[in-house]
């Protein structure tokens, strides 16, 4: 008879065991670093939605769309394990699109419309800029008991219409304010508003005339605006316009104006309103700064003297620079590295501040080097147009020297010693080694940052606008150009923001794109004659 059998323990019974989980490839684990990076890239997603937002408000489209692109490229790239290398580069393209390519396609398009003096804005606000513009007393109006009141920082009126007190701002149309109180037909408290006292509407008394509060939303209505502080007066546009014709009509003389190619409003007889829009004028622009004598013929002068400016700075620093580094580079010179140290401190000081002290150093009537070193002579060192001009070359002899002398005394030890060594066994003189070796060598390691230098010496406004701005000044042209004057110093005074010319950002962003043309066409050649130098050794 066999025994009986135990019973068998079922898994749910059994000891528990150690629970072996083996990864699937989906499986993935978190570490610290994963967290951070979601709380960075949720801080840049909020940063972007803000901007977004910003934008719409705006009604700026272009730059919503760039933020919303740049959002979702910067999401899919960080969180996806199939754009490893784009994380390390996308940081630095947004930087480059932003920077570089926004501003150079804003450029090109600014070139091509007639912003500037008059044409600021979009058409919507040059109408309401001419409502407001040509605002006049209502004559026979009444007068209201008004009240300079204050909030968040924003001045406006509290006036008494019929027993009713009405606040508003510039932005703000007047509404109905519940819970103010009158005294004596004075308004002595407003709700969510601050009363502005006496002395402060005196001491911000331009502010409170310029001040124009919107009766309502419809403009035609009019304004309040006051000159004393405590009485308000409705204005009216003498102008009227007609959004259903699009037509501006003076209400006294009945001329209509209309629409125009060149963004303003023209009556019949030729005569327009002075304020308008910017529109399209394709090559116009381009025409008026090659066309038009009063910008073509000192174009011109201006454009030759830049490069020389350019060229001869560049060579006159690398040079001297070259020259120290060698004398420098022997082991026989004692002292190297006090001199060293010595040489380099003009480009340690900050070349702004250089600029300005030169330029107080050279003053005709109280300058340093007249009064001091010259015995009180008159060298009219910023005023005579090639006395400027040696000046300015230099001046920045001065401050660029120190940078070459650092670069070429590094391309200096570079070059092998054992080449050199040869050479001199070779029976090859102090001066072969140089012409035939030392310069050549240099060359290919130093002529990047010689083009580079061009290049921003073709556009070094600092160093013509802070020394001599641009004078002295051409007597026989009506444009504010010099002697001095570089291309991109001659953009900055035509665009008018010096305040000597009316603006014309369209004209200034023209030959901006001209400049740009000019230096990229000559970085790419000599970049191609840099390789082609490599290639030779």
């Amino acid at each position: 008879m066999s025994q009986p059998q135990a019973p068998q323990l079922s898994t749910a019974d059994s000891e528990p065991e150690t629970l072996h989980v083996r990864r699937t490839p989906h499986s993935r684990t978190y570490t610290p670093g994963f967290f951070v990076k979601v709380a960075l890239m949720a801080l840049v997603n909020a940063l972007g939605v803000f901007i977004v937002i910003q934008a719409w408000v705006a009604e700026s489209w272009g730059v919503l769309a760039a933020m919303v692109a740049l959002l979702v490229a910067a999401d899919y790239v960080y969180f996806s394990r199939r754009s490893l290398p784009m994380k390390y580069i996308l940081p630095g393209l947004a930087f480059l699109l932003v920077f570089q390519v926004f501003t150079v396609a804003y450029t090109g398009y600014v070139a091509f419309t007639n912003y500037g003096q008059g044409h600021n804005s979009s058409k919507g606000d040059a109408i309401e800029a001419l409502l407001i513009q040509n605002e006049q007393r209502v004559e026979g109006s009444s007068s209201y008991p008004l009240a300079v009141v204050e909030r968040d920082g924003e001045l406006g009126f509290a006036v008494v219409d019929d027993g009713t007190v009405r606040a508003g701002t510039a932005e703000e149309p007047l509404a109905d304010v519940d819970g103010a109180v009158v005294t004596d037909g004075a308004v002595t408290e407003v709700p969510g508003w601050e009363l502005v006292d006496r002395q402060t509407v005196i001491t911000r008394q331009n502010e409170v005339v310029e001040l124009r509060v919107p009766v309502s939303d419809d403009a035609e209505q009019g304004s309040i605006r006051t000159q004393d502080g405590r009485n308000g007066f409705v204005y009216r546009s003498v102008l009227e316009y007609d959004e259903a014709a699009d037509t501006m009509t003076n209400l006294e003389t009945g001329v209509v104006y209309r629409p125009n190619d060149t963004g303003q409003f023209e009556a019949e007889d030729g005569s327009t309103l002075n304020v308008g829009w910017r529109v399209p004028v394709g090559l116009d622009n381009f025409t008026t700064a090659f066309g038009d004598s009063r910008y073509a013929e000192p174009f011109l002068q201006v454009l030759v003297w830049t490069f020389a400016f350019a060229i001869l700075t560049v060579g006159l620093t690398f040079f001297l620079g070259l020259f120290f580094a060698l004398v420098l580079n022997d082991e026989r010179v004692r002292g190297r590295k006090v001199m060293r140290a010595l040489l380099i401190l003009p480009y340690a000081f900050p070349a702004l501040m250089s600029y300005l002290l030169w330029r107080g150093m050279l003053n005709t009537d109280f300058g340093f080097v007249n009064q001091v070193l010259l015995g009180g002579a008159e060298v009219p060192w910023l005023t005579n147009e090639w006395l400027a001009r040696a000046v300015v070359l230099g001046v920045q002899l001065w401050v660029g020297f120190p940078y070459m002398f650092l670069i070429t005394t590094g391309a200096l030890q570079s070059i092998p010693s054992d080449v050199m060594e040869a050479a001199r066994i070779d029976g090859a003189g102090r001066l072969r080694i140089f012409r035939s070796l030392t310069l050549p060598l240099l060359f290919i390691a130093v002529a990047p940052l010689l083009i580079s230098s061009f290049a921003f010496n073709f556009n070094n406004f600092n160093g013509i606008e802070m020394l001599t701005e641009g004078g002295p000044r051409f007597q026989d042209t009506s444009v504010p150009v010099g002697a001095t004057d570089i291309l991109i110093t001659m953009v900055y005074s035509i665009s008018g923001l010096d305040g000597r010319a009316a603006t014309n950002y369209g004209l200034a962003s023209a030959l901006s794109l001209v400049i740009f043309l000019i230096v990229a066409t000559i970085s790419a050649i000599t970049f191609r004659k840099t390789q082609a130098l490599e290639d030779i050794s």
